[in-house]
């Protein structure tokens, strides 16, 4: 848990669009990273509740810890995992009754983790396995979850297919001879030159494929095998992530030593830490537009202090309720110009309750209609009014309301659902 922490933090210090972690796995797993590439291999079908699963055959090995085994398909390779690799397999998971809980061959995707970041019974077992092998473990019960509340309880069965791993560099512990260092004490070096030429500035936001280790090679976390890369604006991660980025250019891969005082973050364990980076894409800002600073002469008012000019009329007569969900588009910038956010530059509309967003787009867009494209400055008291973590002082959206939404149906006798805006990046909710 304390590796999974620690990464979730460094994404949270970043107020732009990054992939959270998820939930822990059958595996124990805390820092799961799920291979959910466009056109995934189809994963084999799932197999039959074993006649085995109630105790571990005659003919299964034995480890002095208590784990049972038995091999299914011997693997191709000869390597096998260190006790900190990140590991790729399909699983499937039994109690001894019979019962299936989780199996990644059902979810039709295979699973990444570190072993550092699993069940004692999968990190033991796994060290023993070569690629393409499979193998069935009888994990006995203080192995896997030793009857926590609210997981499978007793000993488990698991079958288990390595598909591939990686050890940690070996020069995970200090920077080698030949890293550059700059001034900060960042240590980086080239591991594959990129194909651009121009280098991200603070404004802009980067999209990277990222793996980070500790200093004594545990895993922290890692994005490959993700369907989309972690997108985040340089200006708001972490010094050792923004210095290190703005020396690469776009297809570049890096590995960046980072001293604990460019690695900080509240609440985040100590020590010195090492990503490989890819910059996969430089995002450049939307350029601010020329009344940024103050509403012109022309833009209307309301009674709140909201001031809004509508930029291109929409095709429809209705306005949204404060209650209804909208689909949206939209840029924002601070009034020194800074784009801070932006559903543009992500490709990808918002959708949120009306009623569950700053005071100024509650009232800014139930003004518009559909395909309406409007400017709305924004006070701070109708915006983040202080609050920390967000944009401060006035702030100026373009938004295109692209959809309102139908209210979600009723169940039986009934109140509807709650619901949950799906914004990105640093969202307009005011949550």
């Amino acid at each position: 848990m304390r590796a999974f922490i620690y990464v979730s933090l460094f994404l949270t210090a970043c107020t732009g669009d990054v992939e959270e972690a998820a939930a822990p796995d059958a595996a124990g797993n805390t820092g799961v990273v799920e291979n959910l590439g466009e056109a995934p291999p189809p994963a084999p079908a799932v197999p039959d509740t074993p006649e085995d699963v109630a105790a571990p055959p005659e003919d299964a090995l034995k480890t002095e810890s208590g784990l049972a085994y038995k091999v299914l398909k011997p693997g191709t390779g000869e390597q096998h995992p260190g006790p900190r690799a990140l590991v790729e397999v399909h699983y499937t998971g039994w109690t001894t009754d019979g019962e299936m809980f989780d199996s990644s061959l059902k979810r039709g995707r295979s699973t990444k983790f570190g072993l550092n970041q699993v069940i004692p019974g999968w990190a033991e077992g796994l060290q023993l396995m070569s690629v393409g092998e499979q193998r069935r473990m009888w994990i006995p019960a203080e192995l896997a979850y030793n009857n926590q509340p609210g997981k499978p309880a007793g000993m488990l069965v698991f079958d288990v297919e390595l598909i591939d791993f990686t050890n940690p560099p070996e020069d995970l512990a200090a920077p080698p001879a030949d890293a550059v260092k700059t001034e900060s004490g960042l240590a980086y070096k080239v591991l594959k030159p990129g194909t651009g030429t121009e280098h991200p500035t603070d404004a802009a936001t980067v999209q990277v494929h990222f793996t980070g280790w500790s200093a004594d090679g545990s895993l922290l976390q890692s994005t490959e095998g993700q369907p989309q890369p972690a997108r985040f604006r340089l200006s708001t991660s972490i010094p050792g992530w923004r210095e290190g980025l703005k020396l690469m250019t776009e297809g570049e891969t890096a590995r960046l030593w980072i001293p604990e005082e460019l690695a900080k973050v509240p609440g985040a364990p100590a020590g010195d830490v090492v990503f490989d980076f890819t910059l996969l894409k430089i995002d450049k800002p939307i350029p601010a537009p020329s009344d940024v600073a103050a509403p012109p002469v022309d833009a209307e008012r309301t009674e709140s202090g909201l001031a809004y000019k509508v930029l291109k009329p929409g095709t429809g007569e209705q306005h949204p309720e404060p209650t209804q969900r909208v689909k949206v588009h939209y840029t924002g910038w601070t009034t020194d110009g800074e784009m801070f956010d932006s559903s543009v530059q992500r490709g990808n509309p918002a959708t949120f309750p009306l009623d569950r967003v700053i005071a100024g787009w509650t009232e800014g867009v139930a003004l518009m209609v559909v395909g309406e494209k409007t400017r709305l400055w924004i006070p701070e008291e109708l915006a983040y009014k202080g609050k920390p973590n967000a944009p401060h002082g006035m702030l100026v959206f373009d938004v295109e309301l692209l959809e309102i939404l139908p209210d979600p149906p009723k169940p039986p006798g009934g109140k509807a659902p709650s619901l949950k805006p799906k914004g990105e990046g640093v969202d307009p909710h005011g949550h």
